[in-house]
């Protein structure tokens, strides 16, 4: 695994997502409430382009909701542009299918310096 500067802290606002390529990968950036994470282009259901999908929210009905069906979670989610499958993107875990999750990377701040290890 090795470190690459990817860009400076301006080159990701916060609520946008941009694909870069390292080396041959080609990973998507997010910008999360202030904090940056990644992921592979590659959703693990169909290897469809997962970072070219939109970002939001995911429904939910539970205690926390009162039980009444609730938009939450806005800016956290990905969903893939193939099939749907959303996805924590935190985690990289599948809201659908525990089996299913990508990969992240690690990524840092240093002063205006953006890297990530690959």
């Amino acid at each position: 695994m090795s470190e690459h500067v990817i860009g400076s802290v301006g080159d990701f606002p916060p609520g946008t997502h941009r694909v870069i390529k390292v080396r041959s990968a080609e990973v998507g950036i997010f910008n999360v409430g202030g904090r940056l994470y990644a992921l592979p282009n590659l959703c693990p259901h169909q290897f469809g382009p997962l970072c070219a999908g939109t970002v939001g929210g995911t429904t939910a009905c539970n205690a926390e909701t009162g039980w009444k069906h609730s938009w939450v979670r806005d800016g956290e989610i990905l969903t893939c542009p193939w099939h749907g499958l959303e996805f924590e993107i935190a985690t990289g875990r599948c809201l659908a299918s525990p089996r299913l999750k990508v990969r992240t990377y690690p990524v840092a701040v240093d002063g205006d310096r953006v890297t990530i290890t690959l």
